[in-house]
């Protein structure tokens, strides 16, 4: 029998905020067995390439990362928030690492390619190495992820968070049983964005082809959901898109194939 995994990708406006930060490092350090954590921080990189007299670039969600914005993404990314997360967690007992995937070569991707927009050094992810992460786990390291890989020739790439996620536990859906969870500020995949209580709590793809069809899944939810669908496709046990406070409840949408 597999032993439990559960991976949680948790975004940048609950990272870079003081009180959701502090609960979901709080519930994520009472989580028993094997844990892992993907987390994001556009808005802090943002803010610190603005105060360096550099403008942002975001094209339908993504980051268009040219050679000063990748160094603005690796010290906020791989820096300031990955530390301060590792620190927080420290505090509450866990055995934290924080890493990138250039570390130990655990995510390679290639240069976004082949798209109308030239995104930079923007990576999509090639492959992830799932025997030096379940390493690290069964030594009882809590791996801390940044959204940063590497090409394997020396060049870093901005990497989106959410497919970081999904191919990590895809990676290691073979070794564990994984239960992948998106945590953002909202219950999970709503009907109507300005209602909690519009909550779809379960979702296949039919229903998500047909809710992104008549515009209710719009915007960078669909490839979050492309993502977990991808991850269900491979093997990954269960998936949840929940919110900061609620996810250790099991309230959100949990997606099916």
């Amino acid at each position: 029998m597999r032993a439990q995994l559960t991976i949680l990708k948790v975004g940048g406006k609950i990272v870079e905020n003081e009180g959701t930060l502090s609960a979901l490092v709080r519930s994520f350090s009472a989580l028993s067995g094997p844990r892992l954590l993907v987390h994001g921080g556009g808005r802090t990189a943002t803010d610190v390439a603005a105060r360096l007299g550099l403008q942002t670039v975001m094209v339908e969600g993504r980051r268009v990362t040219d050679a000063d914005m990748l160094r603005v993404v690796t010290m906020v990314y791989g820096g300031l928030v990955n530390k301060q997360i590792v620190a927080r967690l420290a505090a509450c007992g866990v055995p934290a690492l924080g890493l990138t995937g250039a570390d130990m070569d655990v995510i390679r991707s290639h240069r976004r390619t082949g798209t109308a927009v030239d995104y930079g050094f923007v990576g999509d992810v090639d492959r992830v190495d799932g025997e030096r992460l379940a390493q690290l786990l069964q030594a009882g390291v809590v791996p801390v992820m940044a959204p940063l890989t590497h090409d394997g020739a020396g060049q870093l790439l901005n990497t989106n968070a959410d497919t970081i996620a999904a191919e990590v536990a895809r990676a290691l859906a073979s070794r564990y049983e994984v239960t992948l969870i998106y945590c953002f500020e909202h219950a999970g995949v709503l009907r109507r964005p300005d209602d909690e209580a519009s909550l779809i709590p379960d979702m296949d793809r039919a229903a998500f082809e047909a809710l992104k069809a008549d515009g209710t899944v719009s915007g960078g939810m669909i490839p979050k959901l492309e993502n977990c669908f991808a991850a269900v496709q491979a093997g990954v046990a269960r998936v949840l898109i929940s919110r900061a406070d609620s996810w250790d409840t099991g309230r959100g949408t949990w997606i099916h194939v």
